[in-house]
């Protein structure tokens, strides 16, 4: 099932997200709305490529880098050269192109 981006950011006016939403987008979610707590707990126990970009940046985030660098290379990615909010970006885009969001 493919989420659209409008879908995904409409939902985040709501007290929680859509039940559909794959771990790595449910993660963002929260992250959006504050709670890193749930954020970290949602993706923390995922083995998928997505989960850990969304891991990774949640520790660059709260600066915990060491952290976040072992996430990154889960990833596939050495490290971060973006701006956080173009990370972002760039991790919600990739995830709702996947077709699996």
């Amino acid at each position: 099932m493919v989420v659209n981006v409008a879908a995904f950011i409409a939902s985040l006016d709501g007290a929680a997200p859509a039940p559909d939403l794959n771990a790595p987008l449910a993660g963002l979610w929260w992250a959006a709305k504050g709670d890193w707590d749930r954020a970290h707990k949602i993706v923390q126990d995922e083995s998928s490529r997505e989960a850990a970009w969304v891991h990774a940046y949640l520790h660059r985030v709260e600066g915990d880098l060491g952290n976040a660098g072992y996430w990154y290379r889960q990833a596939g990615q050495p490290t971060a050269k973006d701006s956080l909010e173009a990370e972002w970006q760039r991790i919600a885009t990739a995830l709702l192109e996947t077709g699996r969001a």
